[in-house]
Order: structure tokens, then C-alpha cells, then sequence
């Protein structure tokens, strides 16, 4: 099987109804926390369903993000409905938070359709989005799709509130991890300090620990955001004790038995350290410095190829580029945080090599957006902005 190739999906549709699987959603996560899918690190097939051999981990994590689809769905639907259920989930998702799907929606709903979709899904495109930088957030962040997908099985609707709310909860628990840590390295305090700016973008009023904590309903939100919190201690490839008493703290919060919260932090520590010369972005940098390094060169990288046309679009909102050009001097008030967050994801919308931004956890990188649109634009840009204010 070729994920790169066109009918991959169709054989791997046929392999899994000729396969003896379990259809336990439990059993699915654990075998997707081990093959690294949960930590964005995929090294092989979830529960050893195939062979891996020379396929790369991109083409590792299509097969990855398709069985788990597969099993969310025949889970309480007709395995035959696959395909439409798929579809349709990303069309609605599609039709509010993006439009990185326009090209392909439309055509014959089937298998090379749904190929496409998860291709651009996790990879977006290869010549725009750094490696590195899909390490640690877009594909960590695909079980998002996952549990939306299991909503939408059950409510026929995807929630914008919903998803939004599991991105603001990640940031939440995620920098509550950070500030956890006993020695806080350079990159730590920068991360620490991305999670809080990406935070105010994101909300009106910050959501506080506890209130995520409320927000996750199910035992399958609750263990995912806890793994995701594991893995953001590792950038020290240690756990000291403030660490350890934080997760074992946050495991008490979210309800989960203690053996599962034990057998959490093994797993992970386990995976890393196993996977630490396989993965190249351990090989030589902790994870917080690759993720902070990689995102802004990925985000001056995308911001500069796609200059011209950020021109044109901030040169019709006076408004916006007046905000941008205030934030390189003051914090701006939550009010005109709200405002540059608005206009610039409508910007986003309309050029699809931006679309990075408006998927699960893109918002995060707004920071970093609103850090490189003054330095990367053409000099025109600021002179405009200087004769506005």
C-alpha cells in the first residue's frame, strides 16, 4: 500500500473488513498512543494493522488518521456509510472554518475524494509547511478531527463552539504544564509567554484551569488532554517533582484513576525515549525549542511567500493595519485583540496557503502571525501604517 499513490484508501478499506480488528474506541487511543499518533510522532501503523516497512511517517500518519476514522465510525454507524459520514463531516467542517477544502468538495464523493481531503488534512502542502512544525501541532492536534467526528456521528452537526473550546482547553492545560516545570529553560519562559499572548487572541476573557477542566465532559477528552500535558513535559527528557506532582494533581482534576494517569506518563516517557534517534526533532533540541524555533521560521516562511497578496488584503482594512502596527509598542486591550483575530482570520479565509490558520490549533500561532507581518511586508506597508497613526 502507497498512501502517496491514488486507491490507497480502497485497499486499506478492504484490508481492515478482511482484518479481525477491535472496534473499542479505548483500545483504538492506547494503540494510537503508542504508534506515536496522539504525540504527533507517528513511527508505525495503529495496533500493528500492517506492516509499516519504507513508508515515511506522513504516509504512516494518513493511514493512521483513516483507520481511526474508520473505527469512530463503525463504532455506532454502518461501515458502508463510511465514506458519506467522512465527506460530510469535513464539508461541514469545511464550510465555517476554512476554505482549504474548496478545490475538492463537490467532486464524486469516494474514496479518491477522501484521499484528497486527508492529504491536504495533514500535510496542507509540502512546499509551504515545515516538517518540524506538523511535529508538534497539526498533527498532534489531528484527534481533534477524531472526537468532532465522533460528535458529529452522534449529532449530525459539527460545533464551532466545540472545537474552538478543546483548542482554548489544550492552550489552557498546556501552558499550565509549562509553568509547572522547576528550571523554566530560554524557551520555556518564550513558549510560556506564546501560550498567554495566543490565549488573549483567542478569547475575550482567558480561560482559567478550572474552567477547562469543566469543559471536558467526556473520558476520552479528559485522557487525550492529559497526554498532550505528558508531552509537554518532556522537553528536558526528565520529569522532576513539581513536574510529576502537577500531572499527578491534573489527573486528580480530570478524574482519572491513578493507574491511568501512571500508565500515561510511562507510555510517553517510554515512546520518547524509544523513538529519540528514529525522530529527528529529538535527535539534537528539546521539543519546546524545536516547536517555538520551527513555528516562527514556519510562519516568516508562509507570511513572506504570500506577502504581495497580505499586502492587498491589509491595504483595505486601515483599521486592522493600525492594530498590527500598535502591537509592535503596547499590548493591545482585549477589545482590539478580538478585533485583530477577527479581521486577520477573514484574511486568512480568502488566501489558501493560509489556511493553516483557521484549522485545530492554528489560532495558537497568531502570536507569532502578528510578530512577522510588520518585519516581513514590503516597506510600503509601514509607511502606510506610520501615516495612519
Amino acid at each position: 500500500m502507497n498512501p502517496s499513490a491514488n486507491g490507497w484508501i480502497k485497499k486499506l478499506i478492504k484490508a481492515l473488513q478482511t482484518s479481525e480488528h477491535s472496534t473499542s474506541i479505548i483500545e483504538l487511543y492506547n494503540g494510537l498512543r503508542l504508534c506515536g499518533y496522539v504525540y504527533g510522532s507517528n513511527t508505525g501503523v495503529v495496533n500493528n494493522y500492517m506492516e509499516k516497512g519504507d513508508l515515511s511517517s506522513e504516509e504512516i500518519c494518513k493511514i493512521n488518521h483513516t483507520i481511526a476514522l474508520y473505527i469512530s465510525n463503525n463504532e455506532t454507524q454502518d461501515p458502508n456509510n463510511f465514506l458519506d459520514n467522512v465527506i460530510s463531516f469535513y464539508s461541514k467542517v469545511n464550510a465555517y472554518k476554512t476554505s482549504f477544502l474548496s478545490d475538492l468538495l463537490g467532486k464524486k464523493e469516494d474514496e479518491a475524494l477522501l484521499e484528497s481531503i486527508v492529504h491536504k488534512r495533514i500535510q496542507i502542502d509540502d512546499n509551504l509547511i515545515n516538517k518540524s512544525f506538523n511535529y508538534f501541532i497539526t498533527n498532534a492536534l489531528l484527534f481533534i478531527d477524531i472526537l468532532a467526528f465522533r460528535d458529529f456521528l452522534t449529532t449530525g452537526s459539527v460545533s464551532e463552539i466545540d472545537i474552538k473550546q478543546k483548542e482554548a482547553i489544550i492552550e489552557t492545560i498546556v501552558l499550565n504544564t509549562l509553568n509547572a516545570k522547576l528550571n523554566k529553560t530560554e524557551y520555556d519562559s518564550s513558549l510560556i509567554n506564546f501560550f498567554e499572548q495566543s490565549l488573549r487572541y483567542q478569547k475575550e476573557i482567558k480561560l482559567g484551569y478550572f474552567e477547562a477542566i469543566a469543559l471536558l465532559k467526556t473520558d476520552l477528552d479528559k485522557q487525550y488532554i492529559f497526554d498532550l500535558a505528558c508531552m509537554s513535559t518532556w522537553s528536558d527528557k526528565t520529569i522532576d517533582d513539581k513536574e510529576r506532582y502537577f500531572l499527578i494533581q491534573l489527573g486528580t482534576d480530570l478524574k482519572i484513576e491513578q493507574d491511568k494517569v501512571g500508565n500515561s506518563i510511562s507510555v510517553m516517557h517510554n515512546f520518547f525515549t524509544e523513538h529519540q534517534k528514529d525522530i529527528v526533532l529529538l535527535g539534537s533540541k528539546n521539543i519546546v525549542k524545536t516547536f517555538y524555533d520551527n513555528s516562527s521560521k514556519m510562519v516568516s516562511k508562509l507570511i513572506s511567500r504570500n506577502s504581495k497578496r497580505l499586502q492587498k488584503e491589509l491595504s483595505q482594512s486601515k483599521e486592522l493595519m493600525f492594530l498590527i502596527s500598535q502591537s509592535t509598542i503596547r499590548e493591545l486591550t482585549v477589545e482590539e485583540q478580538k478585533q485583530v483575530q477577527e479581521q486577520l482570520l477573514d484574511i486568512f479565509k480568502s488566501i489558501p496557503s493560509l489556511a493553516i490558520f483557521i484549522l485545530p490549533g492554528g489560532a495558537i500561532l497568531l502570536p507569532l502571525v502578528i510578530k512577522f507581518i510588520p518585519k516581513l511586508l514590503p516597506s510600503s506597508f509601514d509607511d502606510n501604517r506610520i501615516e495612519e497613526q
